[in-house]
């Protein structure tokens, strides 16, 4: 039984972890690495570490981008077969792979304009809507706690992992015909808070032998929730004061829907002023129907909230925005406005323009509400760039910036900590993924003191166990 770290080792995107048991390649996620440009193509369009066509089965821990985005490239270079998910991820994946090949086309497309300008060659996108479409005939889904076999010996459950609408945590049970062992593998995929007012919380997995973990907030605490401290309410007050838009980056799955819910509750407390909230994203729109056909993955509140009482996304101060005259009328509102826009690091979708148009004016407001890995536009703004390139053109950062780490559907190093406790069984060995350097170190040193034997998983290395 072998394991090779092919993405998200070292980095937080671009989630690529490939298993060899009794002779079958089994590929938990195939996400697209988000950062530099240049660096981003190089590695998403070629698959450095494996050849897709040697692939045999693929199971999907969730439909975020860095898990999911470039399952449609797999498939165009030969991977034939079946990509296992849960019901809502399959959902979510059949809108979001055929958005972000769209966002892909359309940013390519006004690329290769400056390319041209400069004298460039132009470049291609990695794959299409009709990629995207074909690629989707490949999933099959299951719903949580059902066992099935996907490969020779091996048996796939799915558990709630509490982070978006259908993400699960990936149990492996193993009959290794290489040492007539039997083993338990726990993929964490991405690990959510728990106690979140949408989702419920992440499933306590027992008897693990191995775990592939997750480590993105390792050596970090989240702020206290916003139901708790206001501070949400107090930004968007403050920004009320300085009079101009209110422009909150956002993953249109599950963050848009949550900044909607907690916006409809704090207007009917009457807790912030009723302006106009724009969600100018046709994925956002479309994923929230998305939601409303899955209780499954809901909390009690929020499922009584969706279908007995005052629809949180459809309250009156709200506007979606699906049409590109839409989203462009945008730039003519005079005054406040909050607008959700993707996507939430800022690399790519509608919300570059929006930057592109009220990054240079010191009443604008841009609110992060959520992580923003090494490298991506989000993270330059959010950590102080003073300049920044947004499609092609440099713009003077003069907008006031806040940051709210509470949003975060990502646990913390506590919540890891305490997630990982729960987990019973021998847990032999842990890998950590899916966090950078240091915070991989840090829940490293953590999880030591707790008596683990944990190892940082490292880009293109392959082990055995």
């Amino acid at each position: 039984m072998k394991l090779k770290f092919c993405g998200a080792a070292g980095t937080t995107t671009g989630s690529q972890h490939l298993l060899e048991i009794n002779g079958k390649r089994i590929l938990l996620d195939c996400g697209l690495y988000q950062g530099h440009r240049k660096d981003a193509y190089d590695i998403n369009c070629c698959f450095p570490h494996f050849d897709p066509a040697s692939v045999d089965v693929v199971v999907l821990s969730h439909a975020h981008i860095d898990h999911s985005g470039n399952l449609p490239n797999l498939a165009k270079k030969g991977f034939k077969g079946s990509i296992f998910a849960t019901n809502a991820t399959r959902d979510l994946c059949q809108i979001m792979l055929r958005d972000c090949a769209r966002i892909q086309e359309s940013d390519i497309e006004w690329l290769n304009k400056h390319r041209v300008r400069k004298g460039l060659d132009p470049v291609e996108p990695l794959y299409d809507e009709i990629d995207a479409e074909k690629c989707l005939r490949q999933f099959v889904t299951i719903g949580y706690e059902r066992p099935i076999m996907i490969s020779d010996g091996v048996e796939l459950t799915f558990v709630d992992a509490g982070h978006i609408l259908g993400s699960a945590q990936v149990i492996l049970d193993v009959a290794d015909r290489s040492d007539g062992r039997k083993k338990r593998l726990l993929f964490s995929g991405d690990v959510g808070r728990g106690n979140n007012e949408v989702l419920r919380d992440p499933v306590a997995v027992t008897d693990v032998d191995f775990l592939l973990m997750e480590s993105t907030y390792g050596g970090r605490e989240h702020d206290m929730a916003p139901s708790i401290d206001d501070r949400f309410a107090d930004v968007i007050r403050q920004a009320v004061k300085r009079g101009g838009k209110i422009l909150i980056p956002a993953f249109a799955v599950e963050r848009t829907q949550q900044i909607l819910f907690y916006l409809h509750d704090l207007l009917l407390k009457n807790q912030i002023p009723h302006i106009p909230v724009y969600v100018d994203s046709p994925l956002a729109v479309s994923a929230t129907e998305i939601y409303r056909l899955h209780p499954e993955s809901f909390s009690e509140e929020v499922y009584h909230t969706l279908f007995e009482k005052q629809n949180p996304f459809g309250f009156e101060e709200l506007t979606l925005v699906r049409s590109v005259k839409g989203s462009k009328e945008l730039n003519d509102i005079e005054g406040v406005a909050i607008i959700i826009s993707a996507s939430g690091m800022c690399e790519a979708g509608r919300i570059l323009h929006h930057l592109r148009n009220n990054i240079e004016n010191p009443h604008t407001t841009i609110l992060f509400v959520g992580y923003c890995a090494e490298g991506t536009l989000g993270r330059k703004i959010r950590d102080g760039a003073k300049a920044v390139n947004i499609l092609g053109d440099s713009f003077h950062v003069r907008a006031h910036i806040e940051t709210i780490d509470s949003f975060s559907g990502h646990a913390d190093h506590s919540e890891l900590l305490d997630y990982y406790a729960r987990i019973t069984g021998p847990k032999t060995h842990t890998w950590l993924v899916h966090g950078e350097a240091d915070s991989a170190a840090s829940l490293q040193l953590a999880l030591s003191a707790m008596g683990a034997c944990v190892t940082v998983g490292k880009l293109g290395k392959e082990i055995d166990f």
